[in-house]
Order: C-alpha cells, then structure tokens, then sequence
C-alpha cells in the first residue's frame, strides 16, 4: 500500500487526506459534493487503497463512489475513533489526519457496510419503526388530553381499537371545544398512519423471502415475521460478532457498567448503538411482557417476573430484550431453532 487515505465527509462538501505511506507526508483537499467528484478524485489511486470515511448521515452515495473507483471503503466508528485519537479540539483538519494515523498504526474502528440491495430493502423496515414510533407519540397524546378532563374510553384494553372506537368518539366529544378540535385532527392522523403501516406490512410480505435465518428468528418467543426480517437484515452475517455478548452489546441491549473500588452499578442501556436492532429487540420483549400471563412458564417470563419487583419494569424488560440478542446469536451461528432454557425443549421453526 502506497498511501493512507481519510475523508471527513459533510452534507456539501468531503475534506480528504491522502498520506504517503513511506515519507509521512500529508496533502488534504476539499472535494465539493457533485455526482462523480469523489471517484475523479481517486481516479489515480492504487486499486484496493483502503479509504477510511466517517459513519454519517449520507455515506451510502460516497460509499458506492470509492468502490466504483476501484478501493476498499472501510467505515469508522464515530464514536471509538474519537476516543482513540484522543485529541482535545475538533476541526475537519484534526479528524482526517487522525483518521489516517489510525490506519497506519492499524486500529482504525470500523464498522460493517451492508451490501447496496440489503441498504435499500432496509428502508422498509426502518421506516416502518418511525411509523409506529409516530402512532404511539399519537396515541400517548389523546390519552392525556382524556386524561386532563377526567374521561375515559371504558374497559377496552386497546383504546383506539375498532371494537372501542365508539366509546373513543364519545370521551373526545365531551372535550373542549379547541381541545376536541385539534384531538379529532390527531385522529385523523392516526388512523392515517395506521393505513401507512399496513401498507408497509404488505410490501414486506410481497418482497420478502423468508430465509432460514428469518426461519431460526421466529422461534424465539415474541419475534414474528417483521421483527425476525428486520433482526436479520440488521444483523447481517452473523459471523462479524465474535460471541453473544457482542451482539447483545451492538444492538443496545446491555447496560452502562461503572465499577470502582469493589463496587459495580449498572446503568440505563447504551444509546450509541444499532438503535433499529435495539428497537426490534425491545419491542418483542414488550410483546412478551404483555402476554406473560399466557406462558408463565417461560424462561423469559420468569426473567421479567423476577426483575420487575426489584429492578423495576424498564430494567426487566432491558433484561429480556438482551436474553432475546443472545438467543439470536445462538439460533443464527448454530442453524437451529430457539430452546427454551425453563421448559428445556425448542419451538418448532
């Protein structure tokens, strides 16, 4: 290898740093984002130079430009990379210097780069979670303007279900006037993305095929279709994590430590993460919460049941979003279905 090459990209413009690997010697240039800009810039480049590049907001275009330039894209971790430069001012100049130190003294962190179709098939189940994420802010909205004037929608367990949308009407009719207004108009809304989601649900369906590994997911209690596809597309090769622990620890599901002194506390859980892996993780743990009463027996209802008096709710629902992260490493490097460790037998994939 010739060189040592870092971008520090922004939304308008890329500042690079190519290092010669032999003198030391540094140029940088700033390479104004248009479409081909970053593949003429390395057009006289050796093939299969690593480039190293920050993971941000728009790396995917100037991602497929370096490989179509005939290198090797290597995407660093933000965070760790900071760390490990150790550097107390930030400027553009400092971080892609840095960036190149750290390939040359070969730690530079890195993270995986999916494949260009799986990015793209991503999006469905990515959008799907902010969608929901929506319905629920929605939902929590209504409720507290009923909750504000003392009313309520009955005995439903689900208050915006099709079954109680008539009580919904008449709690929402004995608001305010401007209150009932602008509730009706968030309705609206919601039922709108609800249609959204249903929408998505359906492409899914139609574009997805249910892999082996989707098959091995949807063992683990909890996990159905949409969570088992978007864990797997999250997770891609399962190879890339050496044990449980890091997978559990990449999808967000294991909690700050600080130990000193003999003593160790443990925080919420990391938000410097794979925060769609964590999502999917938590709300089939959320799932499982629900319905625990059902299946008393399971190991992770137990493990809520245990936690939950002591440690409080979140922690225990924390608890069992991790139990699902390892089992899906163990159903994903071993090729089999899910084996509940209380009940000592599988679920059948």
């Amino acid at each position: 290898m010739k060189e040592y090459i870092s971008f520090d990209s922004h939304k308008r413009y890329t500042l690079a740093e190519r290092e010669d690997a032999a003198t030391g010697r540094a140029r940088q240039q700033r390479i104004e984002h248009v479409p081909g800009a970053i593949r003429t810039y390395l057009g006289d480049c050796e093939p299969g130079t690593p480039v190293a590049i920050e993971a941000m907001g728009n790396w995917y275009w100037i991602v497929d430009e370096i490989e179509q330039a005939g290198l090797s894209p290597r995407l660093v971790h933000p965070r760790k990379a900071k760390l490990m430069m150790g550097m107390i001012n930030k400027t553009d100049k400092l971080d892609v210097h840095g960036f190149n130190r750290l390939q040359r003294n070969q730690t530079l962190p890195t993270t995986w780069i999916a494949p260009r179709a799986l990015r793209d098939l991503r999006e469905l189940t990515r959008t799907r979670m902010v969608l929901t994420r929506q319905r629920t802010r929605l939902k929590n909205r209504i409720h507290s303007a009923l909750a504000k004037y003392g009313l309520s929608t009955g005995e439903h367990s689900d208050a915006f279900s099709r079954g109680a949308r008539t009580d919904l009407l008449a709690a929402l009719a004995q608001l305010p006037e401007q209150t009932q207004w602008t509730h009706r108009l968030l309705l609206e809304q919601l039922d709108f993305i609800a249609k959204q989601i249903r929408q998505h649900e359906q492409r899914l369906e139609q574009l997805l095929q249910v892999t082996p590994e989707m098959e091995f997911l949807m063992t683990l209690p909890g996990v159905g279709l949409i969570l088992a596809a978007t864990i797997a597309m999250e997770i891609g090769d399962i190879g890339r994590f050496a044990s449980p622990g890091r997978l559990a620890s990449y999808s967000g599901t294991t909690p700050r430590v600080k130990s000193s002194g003999g003593k160790t506390t443990f925080g919420s859980l990391r938000s410097d993460v794979n925060r769609y892996l964590k999502w999917a993780f938590l709300e089939a743990a959320n799932a499982i919460v629900v319905h625990r009463r059902s299946h008393p027996a399971r190991h992770v209802s137990r493990l809520y049941e245990r936690l939950a008096r002591p440690k409080g709710h979140p922690k225990a629902v924390g608890a069992v979003a991790r139990h699902l992260a390892e089992a899906s490493y163990a159903v994903l490097n071993g090729r089999c279905v899910y084996r509940d460790p209380a009940l000592g037998h599988s679920r059948k994939a």
